[in-house]
């Protein structure tokens, strides 16, 4: 039986907001604007990667680690209390459970804020395994990452189910061998031809995978 695996933010949870709001905040604290070289950056990079390129790109005279408890900090109100499901997403994975589907998740979210957020809908223990990129130390879109979450998860690519809303995310999946869906986000509007070629299904909704 194939193992599902599920993003976090973006594709369970509509939380890529969320980000945007951090950013301006984080930034207009220190007088200044998010960039579009910045935005595209660190939407698409794990936290500390994201820390050192924010620290170099604008200057800045925090260290990395201060700069990520502080975007923990923005953020963690939000997760806790705040955070929606996206649709379908509650009634899909009950669907999965009835099923006796195995089920992951493999999230560049901090692991307090994933924890709340899971905690928030009562979702703690429905997931066999929570795996942060940070702990793989790559970028979703390494093409050693999937190799290395796969062995973690302890079954083959072909035997993994990947649900996100990235295309640069589904299309690494998809070369390593897992087989992918794409999920619809507004934060990627731009990218929803490019998210289509990227993996081999792609969804407006989870609502169109719940069984009549």
């Amino acid at each position: 039986m194939s193992m599902y695996v599920f993003d976090l933010d973006g594709t369970i949870t509509d939380s890529n907001g969320l980000w945007l709001e951090v950013d301006h905040r984080f930034l207009g604290r220190r007088g200044l604007s998010p960039t579009q070289e910045y935005l595209e950056a660190v939407a698409r990079s794990i936290f500390p990667v994201a820390a050192e390129f924010t620290k170099a790109h604008y200057g800045l005279e925090e260290d990395p680690a201060d700069i990520m408890a502080e975007w923990e900090a923005l953020a963690a109100h939000q997760y806790a209390h705040e955070v929606e499901l996206k649709p379908g997403v509650l009634a899909f994975l009950e669907q999965c459970r009835r099923e006796g589907i195995p089920m992951a998740i493999f999230t560049a979210c901090r692991r307090n804020l994933c924890t709340a957020a899971l905690a928030r809908f009562g979702l703690t223990d429905w997931f066999d395994h929570i795996v942060y990129a940070d702990e793989i130390g790559l970028e979703k879109h390494h093409p050693e990452c999937f190799a290395r979450l796969s062995q973690m998860l302890g079954v083959s690519p072909e035997e993994c189910v990947f649900f996100d809303d990235s295309a640069s995310n589904c299309a690494t999946a998809k070369e390593a061998g897992f087989y992918t869906v794409g999920v619809y986000d507004y934060f990627y509007e731009n990218r929803q031809e490019e998210l289509k070629q990227a993996c081999h299904r792609y969804i407006l909704s989870f609502e169109e995978l719940l069984e009549l």
